[in-house]
């Protein structure tokens, strides 16, 4: 089932164009695994709807467009970096910025926080850490049968590296902010490693803007390792134009008793595509997967979870809510797999959508594959209008109709935000999202861009 020929070669050109490129600045044991990833990559190709885990996706309309080369940042374009003020800033964070991909300064490239955390670019990790990109990287990812994860490999030319060392508690988040300018259609690639050892404390917020109004496609594959009794929150807001697709890969591999969750939340964005696979393989461990999405017009979201349950007395909760308007169409794709070996496990699975319009469309597809007996297992998905009687009623306590329809909806959304455990940024979202549903976050904040 792969995808034609043709689109196989035209990125297989891409890679053979630009590698010359990518390799001088990256370490030789990242780049050994380029030539293979590109050669499964031609077996596998880009992912079509034949492709069961993107039956409710079309991936061609980004693909198909003619990406010439990398874009590299000149430093003009990074003075726009700087002058940028993303929609959640003002948190106390440690914060990076990254154009494209690439780091403004030199000094950027790789920093230590308080209690030795490091974080900064991969490349330059790869040199003061061999040993820990050794023992991680495209660790995670192996086995993987979607093409698009092997075409990262062979083509990221950097992205985000953090290394929390044992026993660290992070005492406020580290944010990065993922800006894409260009002056033609651009291609990215960005692959992080995050290295969460025992007994730490960590949590990370992405943002993802767009700055220019060109076809931007941003492939990302984030590899996670939490380590026993670890506790990990990754938070990712997406915010882009209508004629930029993104499709994210996140991989968290947990440890004994280790607790993580995952939170994308996408309030604008022309396709957005996020695979998010959570690997449980310490007795004791757990995760919850949470995910948002507001869409209208042309928009199209696509959420797949898998959840691995693969040892002992670990638990699991996906929770995935959606608006969409217009002719929006969304997906969600949840699943759970039990070993044999995972008893005592516990997994719950809820997808809930309001259509707001005859028009918007919205295929939710929950799966359970359990080969163990001792489980508690359950899913539950729901697709539907608002609830006229609730509307009746605050109406007639004096609420006009546009009003009582904004405030169940922010409810309904809500259920998704007060699981942000940073307080400033739970508080930032809701006002985000209350914008959103009001329809005055139509385009990317500090962007000269209206899109339509």
């Amino acid at each position: 089932m792969n995808s034609q020929p043709d689109t196989r070669n035209k990125y297989f050109n891409l890679y053979k164009e630009n590698i010359g490129k990518i390799l001088p600045d990256s370490s030789p044991f990242i780049n050994s695994f380029r030539e293979p990833a590109i050669e499964k990559f031609l077996e596998l190709g880009i992912p079509t709807r034949k492709h069961e885990a993107y039956r409710y996706t079309e991936l061609n309309t980004f693909f198909s467009l003619d990406f010439k080369n990398y874009f590299i940042p000149g430093e003009k374009d990074f003075i726009k970096a700087e002058e940028f003020r993303c929609d959640v800033a003002d948190l106390d964070t440690h914060g990076l910025v990254l154009l494209n991909g690439f780091y403004p300064t030199i000094s950027d490239k790789l920093r230590r926080l308080p209690g030795g955390i490091w974080i900064g670019s991969l490349n330059e990790a790869a040199k003061e850490f061999p040993d820990k990109i050794k023992d991680h990287y495209n660790r995670y990812t192996n086995g993987n049968n979607d093409g698009l994860v092997h075409l990262n490999t062979a083509l990221a030319s950097d992205g985000v590296f953090m290394y929390v060392p044992g026993g660290v508690v992070l005492s406020k988040p580290v944010q990065v902010v993922n800006l894409v300018e260009a002056d033609s259609d651009i291609f990215n690639q960005h692959r992080n490693l995050i290295i969460a050892e025992d007994n730490t404390d960590t949590t990370l917020i992405i943002c993802d803007h767009t700055l220019s109004p060109h076809n931007f496609l941003t492939n990302a594959v984030t590899e996670i390792y939490v380590g026993e009794n670890a506790r990990f929150d990754i938070i990712r807001v997406q915010n882009e134009h209508n004629n930029a697709a993104k499709i994210t890969h996140t991989f968290i591999h947990q440890g004994k008793n280790s607790r993580t969750s995952s939170n994308n939340i996408t309030l604008h964005g022309g396709l957005v595509r996020n695979n998010t696979y959570h690997f449980l393989e310490g007795e004791g461990s757990e995760c919850n997967s949470y995910g948002l999405y507001l869409t209208d017009k042309f928009q199209h979201v696509d959420n797949y979870v898998s959840v691995n349950h693969m040892a002992p007395n670990c638990s699991s909760n996906q929770l995935f809510k959606g608006v969409l308007d217009d002719v929006a169409t969304g997906a969600f794709n949840g699943r759970i797999y039990v070993n044999k070996d995972a008893q005592g496990t516990s997994a719950y699975q809820k997808n809930n959508s309001i259509l707001l319009s005859d028009d918007a469309k919205m295929d939710t597809k929950p799966q359970l594959e359990i080969y163990a007996d001792d489980v508690k297992c359950s899913h539950g998905a729901t697709v539907g209008q608002l609830n006229d009687d609730a509307l009746f009623y605050m109406q007639s306590r004096g609420i006009n109709k546009r009003e009582a329809r904004l405030m169940l909806m922010f409810g309904f959304a809500h259920e998704v935000i007060q699981n942000i455990k940073v307080e400033a940024l739970r508080d930032r979202m809701d006002n985000l999202v209350m914008q959103r549903l009001r329809g005055e976050l139509s385009r990317c904040a500090s962007c000269m861009v209206k899109c339509g």
